[in-house]
């Protein structure tokens, strides 16, 4: 499994701007989900990096049990 990582900035007026690193895919936005919520929930912009478009990673570890 990657590592993942949630940079958080906060410039001298007090905005906070957050970069997900480890994600592929769209899964990003509900990693930072608890944080939008935390500050409010308005976000005002979103950008998006290479790892967005990339597929993401599905867990293809299957768990069988025999009662």
């Amino acid at each position: 499994m990657r590592e993942k990582w949630i940079k958080i900035s906060i410039d001298k007026q007090g905005k906070v701007s957050f970069t997900v690193e480890g994600v592929k895919g769209a899964d990003c936005l509900n990693e930072t989900k608890f944080l939008e919520e935390a500050l409010g929930g308005a976000v005002l912009s979103r950008e998006t990096t290479g790892e967005y478009y990339e597929e993401a990673e599905v867990d293809s570890t299957v768990t069988t049990r025999n009662d």
